[in-house]
């Protein structure tokens, strides 16, 4: 019955959201996705409690490239690219801010997190024009399954599986699986498996970021 009763719910938000869906659809055609998503991105976070949290999914699970089952995107949360990807059962606080990012299953982010693509979207080269009107580079970020992100992160590089990133950590190179990472800059103080010896674990967080350096 209870199944039965969400998923009766869950079809219910659809229908109710068909409407913004096709003026978005509308505005994308005239202006571009890139435009028109982040203002209907932005309404629909501030629709509150649960009634919000089923409109957004059903919302998202039109306009994302993948919204999963069971996702739940709080209050004040925003996307900035339609491009994001949301697994199954991932939890995303209030208040965050998102862009072009892959969130795997399970996935939890704590309140008031930012999740960017790269460091280097806008170039800071020449002085002699707006940083605004130098092309920089954007970087897919992926947040591996079962990784939890705290309270006022900031990340712009990937974290790998079954991570944990400490409350305001600045992540800036990759993390890699099972890691536990703190600071500013964020770096590994521990790994959360046994089952192979520290210094390996070590040794593939340096190897992720020699590649990463070498990618750009």
């Amino acid at each position: 019955m209870k199944t039965l009763l969400k998923q009766f719910v869950e079809f219910t938000a659809l229908l109710v959201v068909l409407p913004a869906y096709g003026m978005y659809r509308l505005g994308a055609a005239i202006v571009g996705p890139e435009k028109a998503f982040p203002g209907w991105s932005e309404t629909f976070s501030l629709l509150p409690g649960l009634t919000g949290q089923y409109l957004r999914r059903a919302f998202y699970s039109l306009t994302l490239e993948r919204c999963g089952e069971n996702a739940c995107l709080s209050f004040g949360a925003i996307f900035s690219h339609s491009a994001a990807s949301v697994g199954a059962n991932v939890y995303v606080g209030s208040f965050c801010c998102l862009g072009a990012i892959t969130l795997e299953d399970d996935v939890l982010i704590a309140s008031n997190v930012s999740i960017m693509n790269g460091t280097q979207q806008h170039g800071t080269g020449r002085i002699d024009i707006p940083i605004r009107e130098q092309s920089g580079t954007f970087t897919p970020v992926t947040i591996g399954e079962g990784s939890w992100i705290g309270e006022g992160a900031t990340v712009s590089a990937d974290v790998g599986r079954h991570c944990v990133i400490g409350a305001g950590a600045v992540v800036t190179k990759p993390i890699p699986d099972f890691a536990i990472a703190l600071g500013v800059p964020a770096k590994v103080i521990r790994f959360r498996n046994e089952d192979q010896p520290i210094d390996h674990r070590l040794a593939e967080a340096e190897r992720l970021v020699k590649s990463a350096a070498e990618e750009s």
